[in-house]
């Protein structure tokens, strides 16, 4: 019984004249071996096992071989192949095919052209050129990718560029480590006297007259590192102005880089002189008091109108002295206004008593604000306005409908009962209207209500819930 043979060992046993081991070498030196009639036809084929990636291709046998040839290698193929027919002895030089299998498949193919059979069949062996396909489409991804990520990164670019040059605030960027200028914006140039391609990549300190390389970055990092907003003084060397630098810390790709705004000393009022002595004038001449103190309420400075209010001959009687003397609730008054200053940045209106050097009282509004700017903290600023002339009980009482209604009804009491039975029935009312005030002056602060009333924190808590206002706004 003879056993039926493959397309492909059909391919081998008639490659050659007999049937040899030569076969196997062909097989073998190449990935895929096609054999083209003079008709253009496959009469037989050979695909190397160790070339999985072309699968299993005896279909071929028997159709004409242009079918599995893309359209612009059909014509290159013809052309190649009647050369060699034509011109036994010409050196034909490889040829690559881009081969196509059921209108998806395309694979690259390197063939080596021969002649057997009498001259007008041809022998193609080829060599397999889809891992280097492969290679070079993942280069041309990662080249395609690369130059993608260098046009994003020159975008980037000229934005920063952009954004720092419109910049109207003098920035500089410098290397914590080295101390060199990374960049710059003109303004920064020009304040400091120089342009931006001088300053570039040169030592920061160089920048400033008698400042060390190593004492001036240890500077800026100390104050880049604290929570406060710190500058440093320094004197450009270029043309001797006076400069506060603001340094803090940000990081890009991994690096360290201090951001350093600069802001002239001497240009920090921009409106001139002018408007400093209008405002010298104001702070002298005004009718309403005001007063500039530190932090802890320490008065620095008093304009004339606070020393008449205060009965106090001249500044030095009430300078270095805490505010909370002339208030009649002292030092609750001065924590209040303080702390709401800090908190908030300003008070609009707060109503007090101002107790004068010989014992008078005069009823006041209070406006405060916290005066701060960049290089640090300036302190308190408070505008006392006189409300003595005014309405004592609408200045005292900013919309609480509840106490004018009660006073009402206490009026309507009036020729009903004795003065002794009215006195007593109204106490309760009384005691409300001033639990009210001084929780609504206090904010809604139990504990300086309490203190403010002359009363104990427990005391308070009991009147509290006695009137129907221990939840009547928030915490403490």
């Amino acid at each position: 019984m003879i056993r039926q043979l493959r397309t492909s060992e059909r391919f081998r046993a008639g490659v050659l004249p007999e049937a040899t081991d030569i076969d196997q070498a062909i097989e073998r030196s190449s990935d895929i071996a096609v054999v083209v009639d003079e008709a253009g036809v496959v009469s037989g084929i050979s695909v190397n096992t160790e070339c999985p990636t072309l699968g299993c291709l005896d279909h071929w046998v028997g159709r004409p071989f242009a079918d599995f040839l893309t359209d612009e290698c059909v014509d290159k193929f013809e052309t190649r192949a009647r050369a060699l027919r034509e011109s036994p002895d010409a050196q034909v030089r490889p040829i690559e095919l881009n081969h196509i299998d059921n209108a998806k498949w395309e694979f690259p193919i390197r063939y080596t052209m021969h002649r057997i059979r009498g001259g007008e069949t041809v022998l193609l062996l080829g060599r397999d050129l889809q891992p280097f396909a492969e290679v070079q489409q993942r280069l041309v991804r990662e080249q395609m990718a690369r130059e993608r990520e260098q046009q994003r990164m020159r975008g980037i670019e000229t934005y920063f560029r952009v954004v720092l040059e419109a910049s109207e605030t003098p920035l500089v960027l410098v290397d914590p480590e080295g101390g060199k200028i990374r960049d710059l914006n003109t303004a920064a140039a020009q304040l400091l006297g120089s342009t931006v391609d001088g300053l570039s990549d040169s030592g920061i300190a160089q920048a400033f007259e008698g400042r060390r390389r190593t004492e001036f970055l240890e500077a800026l990092k100390g104050a880049a590192s604290t929570s406060e907003l710190k500058g440093i003084e320094a004197v450009a060397r270029r043309n001797g102005r006076v400069v506060t630098l603001l340094p803090e810390f940000f990081r890009a790709a991994g690096d360290l880089v201090l951001l350093c705004r600069v802001t002239a000393i001497d240009d920090q009022d921009v409106r001139g002189p002018e408007f400093t002595q209008s405002l010298a004038s104001l702070f002298a001449s005004t009718t309403d008091a005001i007063v500039l103190t530190d932090a802890k309420g320490v008065i620095r400075e008093a304009n004339e109108a606070f020393l008449v209010m205060t009965d106090a001959a001249q500044l030095r009687d009430v300078k270095d002295q805490s505010l909370g003397e002339f208030l009649m609730r002292g030092t609750v008054d001065l924590t209040l206004i303080l702390e709401n200053a800090i908190k908030t940045g300003r008070i609009r209106s707060y109503m007090a008593q101002i107790k004068s050097v010989v014992g008078t009282r005069l009823p006041v509004d209070i406006s405060a604000a916290h005066l701060r700017q960049r290089g640090g903290d300036l302190g308190i600023g408070l505008i006392i306005r006189d409300v003595s002339q005014e309405d004592t009980m609408a200045a005292a009482e900013p919309g609480s409908m509840v106490s004018q209604d009660a006073v009402k009804n206490v009026m309507d009491l009036v020729g009903t009962a004795s003065l002794k039975e009215l006195v007593s029935a109204t106490s309760d009312v009384v005691e409300k209207m001033c639990i009210e005030t001084a929780i609504q002056m206090t904010g809604n602060n139990r504990v300086a209500a309490a203190e403010m009333l002359g009363l104990s924190r427990q005391s308070l808590y009991v009147k509290l819930r006695k009137h129907g206002l221990l939840h009547s706004g928030g915490g403490d």
